[in-house]
């Protein structure tokens, strides 16, 4: 079984001023978040990379730059779920033969599938690759939500070796009391990476980590290691960075927030794609004010 360790960073992708991938911030990029933020594994295309606005030329660039650039530093995981089943299938097979580490596959969105609709177009992604697959459950954006009994009976397959999971504690709960050896459970919802861990997930996929990924490193050591009053403490000055990074101060759609936060860090021009947009002056002044 790969382990893709216990913190993985959903990364942005940075642009240039033409509204194209930016490969030398992306390199530093890539970079800081193995050298710096402890990231274990790297989600590429992902929702936080704005997989909806990128081509699939660019996906599978991106997959083949970050694999030759992580060298082996770091786990890559691609982002290849989609709401098309045979689109799915056939980008994580060219994600594989470039090298990648692993699959994200998310809930099919708009669709409204069954759940019955769900398992079986996870199923047929599966069946199709070699790649390890982790399950990625977010009902706020894909409107219907994998139930905990069909997440853990896709678990049975053998190379669907996790999920992501944005539905409720109970949930995270449920599946992880009950989920086969090796199954694992990543929490996706930052401000609730602690509560997560507390009742049985195994980590975190984080859209923090990128400015705040040693810090939640430690939280988490601390909370394994038994210090729970140490790792409570850390979580709770974390917690404002993790619910400011989504309302600056009214909701803002990511990546919008933590893309500004790495330009001012040097990471790209904080620009995303439309029907995105920046923050604004006033949400700018909002994340200078939280970083």
């Amino acid at each position: 079984m790969v382990d893709f360790g216990r913190l993985m960073t959903a990364m942005i992708t940075p642009f240039n001023d033409q509204d194209e991938i930016d490969w030398e911030a992306t390199g530093r990029l890539i970079d800081y978040l193995i050298d710096e933020q402890k990231s274990e594994s790297l989600i590429v295309c992902g929702t936080t990379g704005e997989s909806p606005t990128l081509s699939e030329e660019e996906k599978l660039q991106m997959f083949d730059f970050a694999v030759k650039h992580a060298a082996g530093r770091c786990k890559i995981i691609a982002g290849t779920g989609s709401n098309n089943t045979k689109h799915s299938i056939q980008l994580t097979q060219q994600a594989a033969k470039l090298g990648v580490d692993g699959a994200l596959l998310v809930v099919p969105y708009y669709n409204k599938p069954s759940q019955a609709g769900m398992y079986a177009h996870f199923k047929a992604i599966a069946e199709a690759t070699e790649l390890p697959i982790i399950l990625y459950n977010v009902p706020g954006r894909s409107v219907v939500s994998l139930s905990a009994a069909t997440t853990l009976k896709l678990a049975e397959i053998d190379n669907i070796v996790g999920t992501k999971e944005c539905a409720s504690i109970e949930q995270v709960t449920h599946i992880a009391g009950h989920a086969p050896e090796g199954f694992r459970v990543y929490s996706g919802d930052d401000a609730t990476c602690f509560a997560a861990i507390a009742v049985g997930a195994y980590g975190v996929i984080s859209v923090a980590s990128h400015v705040a990924g040693d810090e939640m490193a430690g939280m988490i050591q601390a909370h394994l290691q038994g210090d729970y009053q140490h790792a409570a403490r850390m979580n709770q000055k974390l917690l404002p960075l993790f619910q400011g990074l989504f309302a600056c101060p009214d909701p803002l759609p990511n990546p919008a927030a933590v893309k500004y936060a790495m330009s001012r860090r040097g990471y790209g021009n904080g620009n995303v794609r439309l029907p995105l947009l920046a923050p604004s002056a006033a949400e700018r002044a909002f994340i200078d004010a939280l970083l």
